[in-house]
């Protein structure tokens, strides 16, 4: 395991139609939030090492991740709020692009993994190919 941290940062999608509904809903827990989120990200190595955090694919130097996190000060465990992102990780140049960032509420049941896979082939082509999605 590298002790580098990596580089973390939000995709403008995610931005745009995911995170606009968390800033909304939650105002200034949404910034520590996010804060959280970043640091969690550059820490993914450990993460996945400790199953905080879900290795979905993974093909040569890149990896799918699902983490799941809750909104600071909502007293929920990351797991039972329902509230997931979507990570692509490139182990060369050690970054982490956040791709989504939702609450089961944004991406509803029956099958919640077929929703964000039909989001991630439509906004992200390039990394969809990478894990045949």
């Amino acid at each position: 395991m590298d002790q580098f941290n990596y580089r973390a940062e939000f995709e403008d999608f995610t931005e745009r139609h995911y995170i606009k509904k968390f800033r909304k809903k939650y105002k200034n827990q949404w910034i520590a939030t996010e804060k959280a989120i970043i640091a969690v990200c550059e820490r993914i190595d450990n993460m996945l090492l400790y199953d905080r955090a879900d290795l979905i694919f993974e093909s040569g130097i890149y990896k799918l991740v699902k983490l799941d996190f809750s909104v600071v000060g909502t007293h929920m465990s990351p797991k039972e709020s329902g509230n997931r992102c979507i990570l692509f990780i490139n182990e060369d140049t050690r970054m982490v692009r956040i791709l989504l960032v939702y609450s089961k509420d944004d991406i509803s049941p029956p099958n919640e993994t077929q929703k964000w896979k039909s989001v991630i082939k439509n906004e992200y082509n390039d990394i969809a190919k990478i894990f045949n999605l």
